[in-house]
């Protein structure tokens, strides 16, 4: 069994699907905004930051920490703080390709082991009303980035290079990697 310290919906889905053995244990670790950052550094120190508050709890338990952000240009995108906010990223990505950076922390008997994941992700040139449309549903608002590729924003995706389940919030592929490099079993 391991302890997932996130309260993403998404990442839970994610675990299950794979048919981990979790109880999700949230951590009150402060998340770094990562404004002028690397998002791969910050992706990764995120990760940590939930990873170690809850294994100072719980430290018999293996411990995952994951953090995601979007980027594009450098700039980072995390959730959006209102419709406004959420508008203007999809403007943003409308028609470009950015990045989707998850980073991964397992806390495992007082050792720390980290990976991070990247996945190029392509958006069609969205119209205004379409934009609209899309931040009415209230699906962006939780979102980092203002989109759910699992969810209405597939249709805006022609194509992604990279992991699948790293844009929707864990890369099962790197999860499973990590565990192994850390001797856990999922």
């Amino acid at each position: 069994m391991i302890l997932l310290a996130s309260k993403s919906p998404r990442r839970r889905e994610l675990l299950t699907q794979l048919g981990v053995s979790f109880e999700v244990c949230e951590s009150d670790a402060r998340e770094l905004p990562g404004a002028g950052m690397d998002p791969l550094a910050l992706v990764t120190e995120n990760a940590n930051r939930k990873a170690l508050a809850v294994a100072r709890l719980h430290p018999s338990i293996p411990v995952l920490g994951a953090d995601t952000v979007v980027s594009l240009d450098g700039e980072i995108f995390g959730k959006p703080k209102d419709e406004e906010a959420a508008k203007e990223m999809l403007q943003a990505l409308s028609g470009r390709k950015h990045l989707v950076t998850t980073g991964l922390a397992l806390a495992v008997g007082g050792e720390l082991y980290t990976t991070a994941c990247a996945t190029t992700v392509f958006f069609d040139k969205l119209t205004e009303d379409e934009i609209e449309g899309y931040v009415a549903t209230g699906e962006p608002m939780d979102k980092a980035g203002a989109y759910a590729i699992q969810g209405r924003a597939a249709a805006f995706i022609p194509r992604i290079e990279g992991s699948y389940s790293n844009v929707v919030g864990l890369p099962l592929h790197t999860l499973r990697s990590l565990a192994r490099r850390a001797k856990v079993t999922l």
